[in-house]
């Protein structure tokens, strides 16, 4: 297992070792920078210091997007502060870090060390049928010739394959979304249970990724560490992916 706990003021993050020279994290319960009920509360406001301290950038100059399930996706610029119906940011400039929220949507971090570009995709079941992930990629790709075989993916905490069930209609959405969705799903007592990671994993294989860090947490069996919106009846609260790249 790549992924290490590692402190910021005490508290601790999540990292892949796959991601050496970029800041590339995973918040926890104890450092969490976003609440929807209350998002400008003192302790959210002083995690984002802490982060941005740790970062060495102004807290000004840490962005993230209002995340809607949906396949869009932005590029983050210092001059711009506001992306609306966002779920991937793509950070290309060096002074300003970025962060998207998670409570069992699947968090995946790109980068490309050779052209030291990456991005952050909010790939929940909407997201990953409309292949957000894969979406990213192609444009890294097309708008700053990154190319997907240099691309690392490091896949979050996320509700696992073990406690992710889902109806019918969405089993059959997501089961078109990849060549082979053998190992994907699985029936028990007759619901639909589906692996989000791998299914994400899988997409990412089809545009070329080769790769890949899988986190092996699930956001409900490993509540005491990240939030899980099914197992807190719906929280506002949520654990975040960061990423600054290399200067």
């Amino acid at each position: 297992m790549t992924f290490y706990f590692e402190k910021i003021d005490g508290k601790r993050v999540l990292k892949s070792d796959w991601i050496k020279n970029a800041q590339a994290f995973f918040t926890t319960r104890d450092l969490c920078i976003c609440d929807k009920e209350n998002d400008k509360n003192i302790e959210i406001l002083n995690n984002r210091k802490i982060i941005s301290k740790y970062l060495k950038i102004d807290k000004n100059k840490f962005i993230y997007p209002e995340q809607t399930h949906s396949a869009n996706i932005n590029i983050a610029i210092e001059t711009n502060k506001s992306y609306p119906d966002c779920d991937a940011l793509i950070l290309t400039e060096k002074n300003i870090g970025i962060f998207l929220n998670f409570a069992d949507c699947t968090p995946i971090i790109l980068y490309d060390e050779i052209q030291n570009i990456g991005a952050i995709v909010h790939a929940g079941w909407r997201g990953t049928v409309q292949k957000i992930a894969p979406l990213a990629i192609q444009k890294l790709h097309k708008d700053f010739g990154s190319k997907p075989e240099n691309i690392v993916a490091v896949i979050g905490p996320t509700i696992g394959f073990c406690c992710y069930n889902v109806g019918q209609e969405v089993y059959n959405k997501l089961s078109k979304t990849v060549t082979n969705f053998d190992g994907l799903f699985e029936i028990r007592n007759g619901d639909f249970f589906v692996d989000l990671k791998e299914i994400n994993k899988r997409q990412l294989e089809e545009v070329g990724v080769k790769n890949f860090d899988i986190c092996p947490y699930c956001t409900v069996h490993n509540n005491d560490l990240f939030f899980s919106y099914r197992n807190e009846n719906g929280t506002g609260k949520r654990h975040s992916a960061i990423l600054k790249l290399k200067t």
